[in-house]
């Protein structure tokens, strides 16, 4: 049912006298029928009692907070004692523990009931807050008074979120009306901690239906989406308003971190850039490079890697931009961004165009030939990168050139050789930056 690494442990924990149960999530996977990732056990053994008893094997990660990692057959175990939470004055982690010997006073601080019960080594499940209906009944609800538990540490918020979009659950009637008054407290969360519930959130197949129901909480560390929300498009090719187009498309794109943060910045742009034609449609034109711009601020704001950032940033620039199905018009974007970049742009501009009107369903066609051509291209074992030249920055420097003029004579010759005007050959190439020198 469950590893045997973590039977071992609770059957230690055991045979020592002191009580030990899986908790948590892990337990909530178990009872779905899914392999848990982690696995969390509760014990009414002191840390210090665990780590005598698992002397050599267990480090001490966190004993202010009752946490002892267990190392057993190659796996980690966090062992953390039963405890009771004192006041949580940075809404974040509670500012005082006292170590407890009741598991059902342990199970009473857990965020939501379906994370709120206990497994022991024969199965048995304990459960005091109706968690097993709950996961039955696929709802997401707080233990005990919502707003106390949102209070006490804000990140929960996103947190019941994200379970909500990947286990396909509903939010509870008080827990979603306690998330939407205290959402003004994620303001007190690191935005490296937002950053990462938000990723997971997307990644789940319910990401659109909570996006469409929760802006006003998402806004809160994303300001710019609110303009987004209720804004009507005015234009034959869509459907929906803005937000509602935006989370479709996050619903449509691959589960891909960076494709799905495309998707949820790709048009933020849009409201500051709304104008109406002469005809009644709206146009927006601009939102392109103005939402790039947009999404490299929050990028930089949720401390987003810079290699992601850049790319996130380069595909939202893009992602109005045509590409027509031939060889030359795809070979110079291929020059441009490279394979990785060109394909993620594909998917960016299919899951756009799958969140339009269903009469824009053509650009889906398109799409397929250019990947057809690019796919063709590729095949061809052609030059489309500098690292594809024949030569080099080395050579360039041979011929006594310095800093931005090596560059400008690579991408020259990197275009010169795509286009059929020149030879991929060493000779030709260097021949004609001597004649240009």
């Amino acid at each position: 049912m469950f590893a045997q690494e973590a039977k071992q442990v609770l059957s230690a924990l055991e045979a020592a006298g002191h009580q030990a149960y899986l908790v948590g999530g892990c337990v909530r996977d178990l009872l779905r029928g899914v392999a848990p990732h982690d696995i969390d056990i509760t014990t009414s053994a002191r840390p210090e009692e665990v780590l005598s008893l698992f002397d050599g094997f267990a480090i001490p990660t966190g004993l202010q907070h009752g946490t002892v990692t267990v190392r057993e057959g190659g796996e980690s175990f966090e062992v953390t004692t039963f405890r009771a939470d004192g006041a949580y004055t940075d809404h974040r982690r509670p500012d005082s523990v006292t170590f407890s010997h009741s598991l059902e006073e342990d199970l009473r601080r857990r965020d939501f009931t379906v994370n709120a019960m206990a497994m022991d080594l024969r199965g048995t499940v304990y459960d005091f807050h109706g968690g097993a209906d709950d996961l039955r009944a696929g709802i997401i609800r707080c233990v005990g008074e919502p707003a106390v538990r949102f209070e006490e540490d804000a990140l929960r918020i996103l947190r019941g979120l994200r379970f909500a979009s990947v286990l396909g659950f509903a939010i509870e009637e008080e827990t979603a009306l306690a998330m939407a008054r205290c959402a003004p407290l994620l303001g007190y969360i690191a935005h490296e901690r937002i950053c990462e519930e938000m990723t997971n959130l997307l990644m789940g197949d319910g990401a659109a239906e909570i996006l469409v129901r929760y802006p006003r909480i998402f806004g809160v560390f994303l300001p710019e989406i609110l303009p987004c929300v209720g804004f009507d498009q005015r234009n034959y090719h869509h459907l929906y308003d803005v937000w509602e187009h935006t989370a479709r498309a996050v619903g449509n794109a691959p589960k891909d971190a960076l494709l799905r943060w495309t998707m949820l910045l790709h048009d933020l742009g849009k409201p500051a850039c709304f104008s109406v034609g002469e005809d009644g449609v709206g146009h927006f034109y601009g939102h392109d490079e103005l939402g790039a711009r947009m999404a490299a601020d929050i990028a930089r704001r949720l401390r987003f890697d810079k290699k992601t950032a850049a790319r996130l940033e380069l595909l939202i620039e893009r992602h109005m931009r045509q590409i027509e199905p031939t060889e030359k018009a795809v070979g110079r974007v291929l020059r441009q961004i490279g394979e990785e970049a060109f394909r993620q742009l594909l998917a960016v501009k299919r899951a756009d165009a799958s969140a339009c009107h269903p009469n824009y369903a053509w650009q889906t066609q398109t799409l397929d030939a250019v990947e057809a051509v690019l796919d063709g291209l590729l095949a061809q074992d052609a030059c489309f990168t500098l690292r594809d030249l024949a030569v080099d920055g080395r050579d360039m420097m041979a011929l006594g050139l310095r800093g931005r003029e090596i560059g400008e004579a690579l991408d020259a010759l990197l275009t010169r050789v795509a286009e059929g005007e020149l030879p991929n050959e060493k000779a030709a190439l260097l021949e004609w930056v001597r004649a240009r020198k």
